[in-house]
């Protein structure tokens, strides 16, 4: 199949009208319309439901959405490593949120420039979970992302799990416990994730974040590290000891069989085997350690070409 199709496709489908797909394609109507049919045909499957007023997506339409927007993002993300390979320089660029990497970053560039596979890191700076789709487009080779994800097309290691703190203002009334359970903040744990994208989505760093927190507007949760990394006036962390836990995971494309991605990988793995366990030794019996939950499966990967595939 080719791309064409494909990419007049995802116009209708995200437009849902034939004369405004046109104009964002560039391009008329009819011949539109026709390469739809014509699409339809290859297929054996009716993808629009059209009437005269209206464009809707069958159930096989919306499968195809799903699977055409993927292919069109891997065909784009293929281009773009290879004018990145062509390049004189050979780099490795690796997405992270700006304090979303629980203290793991400069160990692991540390440890992977030890690796004889290791090439020069680019470290990307992004918001809140925009790594999958940088990874996606080939903008990125790996992230360092918290989890839940969106994983399609991605591969994934699960490097720690920490518990989370409750985040307040000094005044707020709950900063006067000791802890803060869910339902304190009038949530359930299946809620957790919901409840953090709405209070992230304004705000792109931590500093945005804490500082709204002080002035009384924001209550959120982080991962206990937060709190050790980041003390200031104004704010106050507080254990939520039934939260679910915290998970930093290593991320990378499922079609990735670079070496220099895999070493990465391995050092990220190791170094929060590391990390974990000292934590443990240091902090023994506190819930707020930092569990190492990486499994061994990275070391196995340079033998098979890249991360993509144990």
């Amino acid at each position: 199949m080719e791309s064409r199709p494909l990419r007049y496709f995802v116009a209708v489908a995200e437009e849902l009208n034939f004369a405004r797909a046109a104009e964002r394609l560039g391009i008329s109507a009819p011949p539109l319309s026709r390469a739809i049919r014509r699409l339809e045909t290859d297929l054996g499957v009716t993808l629009f439901e059209r009437t005269t007023h209206s464009v809707a997506l069958t159930r096989a339409g919306e499968v195809l959405l799903t699977e055409a927007r993927f292919a069109l993002d891997a065909l784009e993300a293929a281009g773009r490593r290879a004018r990145r390979a062509a390049g004189p320089d050979r780099k490795l660029v690796l997405a992270v949120k700006a304090d979303g990497d629980a203290g793991l970053l400069e160990p692991v560039l540390e440890r992977y420039a030890t690796d004889p596979a290791a090439v020069p890191v680019t470290v990307r700076l992004c918001g809140w979970l925009e790594q999958p789709r940088l990874l996606r487009r080939g903008e990125a080779d790996a992230a360092l992302i918290h989890e839940p994800f969106d994983r399609t097309g991605l591969d994934s290691e699960t490097l720690v799990a920490e518990a989370r703190v409750a985040v307040l203002g000094a005044a707020h009334p709950l900063a006067a416990r000791d802890h803060v359970l869910l339902a304190d903040l009038g949530l359930r744990p299946g809620d957790l994730h919901r409840f953090l994208e709405e209070t992230r989505r304004e705000d792109r760093d931590l500093a945005q974040v804490l500082t709204r927190v002080a002035l009384g507007e924001l209550v959120t949760l982080l991962p206990a590290s937060v709190a050790d990394r980041y003390p200031r006036p104004g704010v106050v962390y507080r254990p939520v000891p039934d939260a679910p836990p915290s998970l930093l995971a290593i991320a990378w494309p499922q079609q990735s069989r670079s070496t220099a991605t895999a070493a990465l990988v391995r050092a990220a793995a190791a170094v929060a085997a590391r990390e974990g366990n000292d934590a443990v030794a240091a902090r023994e019996g506190d819930d707020g350690a930092a569990q190492p939950v990486a499994s061994t499966r990275a070391r196995s990967w340079s033998l098979s070409g890249g991360p993509g595939r144990a």
